[in-house]
């Protein structure tokens, strides 16, 4: 499964920490962030995460068109909930979500909920539903 992570400035150890929790899970699938979250947690884990560009540059935006495309199968996107930087992204990225049916966590509440239903095998749907034409590339 492709993960996509990008976390507002606030939360971005709580993903560090996320990440260094599950990384035996999360080293069996392949992992992309934007650049400063990815970094962070590649520098952490010792995981490989392919890097996108930052929120400010359009990172959101090229992570949004892989979901768009099929090539996204979870988004874990760590927000602040004081943070109005970064609210267009967020709101742009929940709403590709739910029109892809692509599971979608804000919190590590239900980002714990969807790692452990990762590693049960419940998301294997994705897999039939949306199957893949193309590897992706990270």
């Amino acid at each position: 499964m492709n993960i996509a992570l990008l976390s507002h400035d606030r939360k971005k150890e709580l993903m560090v920490q996320f990440c260094i929790a599950y990384c035996g899970i999360l080293s069996k699938h392949t992992l992309c962030a934007t650049s400063t979250t990815g970094r962070l947690v590649s520098e952490a884990t010792g995981l490989p995460v392919h890097l996108f560009l930052s929120h400010a540059h359009g990172g959101s935006q090229q992570i949004g068109a892989r979901i768009a495309y099929n090539e996204i199968d979870m988004v874990l996107f760590f927000s602040d909930p004081q943070s109005h930087d970064l609210d267009n992204d967020q709101n742009y990225i929940t709403r590709l979500c739910d029109q892809y049916n692509v599971p979608f966590a804000t919190n590590v509440a239900t980002a714990e909920m969807l790692i452990h239903g990762l590693e049960r095998g419940d998301l294997d749907w994705r897999d039939i539903v949306n199957p893949k034409t193309k590897p992706f590339t990270a």
